[in-house]
């Protein structure tokens, strides 16, 4: 039986509205932050991890803005709002560039299914968004 794996991102949005992005040093893809869900971690504390790990900022976690399911890989991301604490931003082992962009600069640079997360977070709707895609494009709910 096909197993799901779980995944934890960070929208970290300083005060001027900037938004956190790495590079991807994989696949060179621009996207929030994040990575595997530890299985001893709470969500929150293993978006706060990853993002700490990947970019060297420190965060609070505010709330879970969506859930994003990737129907080819059987990946399902829960992805938090969180604000910068402290730290300065460094490139990791998995991240070859680490930025703090505007929302239309996030928009050009990322896939459709990494901008929407970022969009997302940003919606003042409290309600967390489910969303599935592809790996490359959202898919239509039924």
């Amino acid at each position: 039986m096909p197993l799901h794996s779980v995944s934890v991102a960070g929208v970290v949005v300083r005060d001027d509205g900037r938004v956190l992005v790495i590079q991807r040093a994989d696949n060179g893809t621009w996207e929030p932050p994040g990575g595997v869900l530890e299985l001893d971690e709470r969500p929150e504390d293993g978006a706060v991890r990853e993002v700490l790990e990947e970019t060297g900022i420190e965060v609070s976690v505010e709330r879970l803005t969506g859930v994003y399911k990737n129907m080819s890989r059987g990946v399902v991301a829960l992805v938090f709002l969180c604000r910068p604490v402290a730290g300065v931003e460094r490139t990791s082992s998995e991240s070859t560039a680490v930025r703090w962009l505007t929302l239309e600069e996030a928009g050009e640079v990322m896939g459709e299914v990494y901008a929407v997360r970022v969009l997302d977070a940003l919606d003042a709707t409290l309600t967390p968004y489910v969303r599935s895609h592809d790996g490359h494009q959202l898919l239509e709910s039924v």
